[in-house]
C-alpha cells in the first residue's frame, strides 16, 4: 500500500468520527496529499471523492484521464468530454457512487465557488463544510515519507549553501539579485526542483527587513548577509537561513548580535520534545533575545510549519498551545533586525521525534564563510 492509499483511510476513518459522508477535493494541496497529483485547479471540473467508506473515485475531464490513471494508485475514474454537460455528468456520477441525497460534505478549502455551486446543484439538501476538519490534523502530523523527503530537500538546500560560502570574498561586488541567481543555480545542482520560495539576500540595512527578496544592492566586504532559501524534493521543501560575511571581518556588534541569535535558536531546538507546546519553544527562543537586551527587535514568530506548504501549522508563535507530536515539522528561525543597520536570522528545520528533536540542516550556524 502506497503512502497515499494510507493517508486516504485515514480520512475514511476520521469522515466516520464525525459523520461526514464524503470529502471532495479538486487540484490542489489535499488531492496532492492523498494522490500524489499535482496540477493548478482550471476551468474543467475535476473531483476526487473520498467516501466514509468504501472505493474513493475521481471525476475528470477525459483529456486528463491517462496523466491521473499513469500518476496516482486511484482506481476507479470516471471521465466526461468537452461535448459532455459537466453539471449532468456529476450528477450521475454522485449517483452511481451512491452518494446520499442529502449528504454532509467536506470540500475542499480552495474549492472555486463555480464548482462548489455545481456541487451544490446536484445535491441541494447537502450540508457543507471544509476538508481542513479532518484533513488538517491528519497533514499536522508527517509520515516516513514526507519526513524523508524533507530530509532530502533539507540536504539539497545545505550542499547550496556550502556552494555560497565557498563563494568567499568573489561574492563581493555582486548585486543581492546576482547572488540569488547563483543560488537558484547551487539548488538545481543539488538535484532540487525550482526554489520553495523566492530567495531572500538582504545585504547590510536590507537584512534588517525579514522579507526583503533581492534588489541591485551591492553586497560588501565585512557587513552581514541574511540567506534565506530553499527547493522542492517530491513536492516538499526545505527553508534554511543563515547570516554571513563574505570577506572582511564584521564589527563587534554585528558578532555580538549573531551570537545572540545563533544561542536564541540553540535553545528553541533543545526546548523541543513531544507533549510540549510550540508557544513554549518560541519563550525559549525569545527569553534569550530579551536577556540581551534585543526583544523589540524580534518582530516575527520562532517558526512555523512546514510540509507540501512551505508555510502551514503548527505556527511556533508565543501563546500557542498547540501540543508538539513525533512528525511534526517546523522552522526554528529567531532573528534580530536594526532598522538601517543589519539584521540577523538562523533558521534550520525540524522534525519531532519520540525523544525531541531533529535537525533537517546540517551546515554550520557561524557567520564567516
Amino acid at each position: 500500500m502506497t503512502p497515499f492509499e494510507r493517508r486516504t483511510e485515514t480520512v475514511q476513518a476520521a469522515l466516520g468520527d464525525i459523520g461526514a459522508d464524503a470529502l471532495v477535493c479538486v487540484p490542489g494541496r489535499t488531492l496532492q496529499y492523498l494522490t500524489g497529483f499535482e496540477e493548478p485547479q482550471r476551468d474543467r471540473h475535476l473531483l476526487f471523492v473520498v467516501p466514509r467508506s468504501g472505493e474513493p473515485a475521481a471525476f475528470l475531464p477525459s483529456l486528463s484521464a491517462a496523466q491521473f490513471r499513469t500518476e496516482t494508485w486511484v482506481r476507479e475514474v470516471d471521465t466526461w468530454g468537452d461535448g459532455d454537460d459537466p453539471v449532468a455528468a456529476l450528477s450521475a456520477f454522485f449517483d452511481d457512487r451512491g452518494v446520499p441525497a442529502a449528504p454532509h460534505l467536506l470540500v475542499d478549502d480552495t474549492m472555486w465557488a463555480t464548482f462548489l455551486q455545481d456541487v451544490r446543484s446536484v445535491r441541494p439538501d447537502a450540508t457543507v463544510g471544509l476538508a481542513s476538519e479532518v484533513v488538517a490534523d491528519i497533514r499536522l502530523r508527517k509520515d516516513d515519507a514526507e519526513i524523508d523527503a524533507l530530509r532530502r530537500a533539507s540536504a539539497a538546500a545545505d550542499d547550496a549553501l556550502r556552494a555560497v560560502r565557498a563563494l568567499g570574498a568573489d561574492a563581493v561586488g555582486l548585486t543581492e539579485a546576482e547572488l540569488a541567481g547563483r543560488i537558484e543555480s547551487f539548488l538545481a545542482d543539488a538535484g532540487g526542483e525550482g526554489v520553495s520560495f523566492e530567495p531572500i539576500v538582504g545585504s547590510g540595512p536590507n537584512g534588517a527587513m525579514p522579507h526583503h527578496t533581492h534588489g541591485d544592492r551591492e553586497i560588501r566586504a565585512g557587513e552581514p548577509v541574511v540567506l534565506d532559501f530553499g527547493t522542492r524534493i517530491d513536492g516538499y521543501p526545505s527553508d534554511q537561513t543563515r547570516t554571513v560575511v563574505f570577506d572582511g571581518d564584521p564589527d563587534e556588534r554585528v558578532s555580538e548580535v549573531h551570537e545572540v541569535v545563533r544561542r536564541a535558536q540553540e535553545a528553541a531546538v533543545d526546548a523541543v520534545e513531544p507533549g510540549v507546546t510550540a508557544g513554549s519553544v518560541d519563550d525559549a527562543a525569545r527569553s534569550v533575545v530579551e536577556d540581551a537586551g534585543y526583544g523589540d527587535a524580534f518582530i516575527h514568530r520562532t517558526g512555523h510549519g512546514v510540509g507540501l506548504d512551505i508555510h502551514e501549522p503548527p505556527n511556533i508563535a508565543a501563546g500557542n498551545d498547540t501540543e508538539l507530536r513525533p512528525g511534526m515539522a517546523f522552522s526554528v528561525e529567531p532573528g534580530i533586525y536594526l532598522d538601517g543597520e543589519f539584521g540577523v536570522r538562523i533558521e534550520d528545520l525540524v522534525a519531532v521525534t519520540p525523544d525531541g528533536a531533529e535537525r533537517l540542516n546540517h551546515t554550520p550556524r557561524g557567520g564567516e564563510c
